[in-house]
């Protein structure tokens, strides 16, 4: 950080200034000479300094806090349906963030159907991390299909991948990678950023320890979805579902899955996943949710009567039951333009 903006007040600014300044102050009194030129020092180091800086320019904050509170009110009041979400990423977050040295970066695998949440809540972390949220200059996205289009390019995507984090890491080790569709990555190919996640202290000089990856798939969707559908058919209630119920079901099927991105994955075999976060199917009362919170946002009062004939547009699975939209809420906004 403190390169770039001694690139931005070269060393002699200071000296310039100073020199003007104290041209008007030369017929003074001594005292109150004296007083300008502390005032003229003062001012052009505060001018020249990182803080005056970084008000114009997104600066690396190494030690960057996190607002905890912010963070669960967002979770819980913009979230729907997704009770073991909420409280992995809150106090996955908020542990990883307190700690002044981590033994290696915060790993995230975030499953489920389309609609049900995960690009929403990449988003949310990115926003409580960064002023400037997905736009920050440290939040890097990767979708598959747009930057790993092509099976002959794997050995090139691999080095093009490392150089990416490497060069992104090395400007700010507080960086967030995001990673798409992993369902639809070649196989093999994260097994290229395996030795960044793992417990090292440094390689090639680079700390890679407080950075943050979370990768995004409709993997494990599948697995998920009838760990639900088997507590609906046993009475249970889906709240009562814990993260151990799901996440050892998670990592033997999406090891075992060609179609998921971690297909006999380093990173599964070797446990440098700390977290994989089931979002769980949407039922109708979920889907009415955030018909109600895009009102909201649309600046429009919540109509509970919109808000139920929207959901009814949606169409739901098994066949036979209708418990479950097959795209979550991710159409909620154009199906609602409809009744507006």
């Amino acid at each position: 950080m403190a390169a770039g903006w001694r690139q931005k007040w070269p060393c002699g600014y200071r000296f310039v200034v100073l020199s003007v300044m104290l041209g008007c102050v030369g017929s003074l009194e001594p005292i109150t000479t004296g007083i300008a030129i502390a005032t003229a020092s003062a001012l052009t180091g505060y001018l020249s300094s990182p803080r005056f800086y970084c008000r114009f320019v997104e600066c690396c904050e190494e030690e960057q806090p996190l607002n905890v509170s912010a963070l669960e009110a967002d979770l819980s009041q913009k979230l729907f349906g997704q009770h073991l979400v909420q409280k992995v990423i809150l106090k996955a977050l908020n542990g990883f963030m307190r700690n002044p040295n981590p033994k290696k970066p915060l790993t995230l695998s975030l499953h489920g159907w389309t609609g049900t949440g995960k690009n929403f809540v990449s988003k949310i972390i990115a926003e409580n991390l960064y002023p400037t949220g997905t736009k920050s200059k440290f939040v890097h996205l990767f979708v598959s299909t747009l930057h790993f289009p092509h099976d002959s390019q794997i050995p090139l995507y691999k080095d093009q991948l490392q150089s990416w984090i490497r060069g992104n890491v090395s400007l700010c080790e507080r960086s967030l990678f995001i990673f798409d569709e992993m369902d639809k990555l070649h196989a093999g190919l994260v097994d290229a950023i395996k030795p960044y996640l793992d417990y090292y202290d440094h390689i090639d000089g680079v700390s890679y320890r407080k950075a943050i990856f979370i990768f995004l798939s409709n993997a494990g969707g599948d697995l998920i979805t009838r760990k639900v559908l088997d507590y609906w058919n046993e009475g249970k209630s889906r709240e009562d579902l814990q993260l151990k119920d799901l996440e050892a079901v998670l990592s033997v099927g999406l090891f075992n899955n060609r179609n998921s991105g971690f297909w006999h994955s380093g990173l599964i075999e070797k446990n440098l996943i700390d977290f994989y976060v089931p979002f769980l199917p949407l039922e109708f009362r979920h889907v009415k949710m955030c018909v109600l919170a895009e009102l909201k946002d649309r600046g429009f009062e919540p109509d509970e009567g919109i808000a139920g004939d929207v959901a009814k547009e949606m169409t739901y699975y098994p066949k036979e039951e209708k418990l479950f939209s097959d795209k979550g809420c991710k159409t909620v906004p154009y199906k609602l333009d409809l009744f507006l």
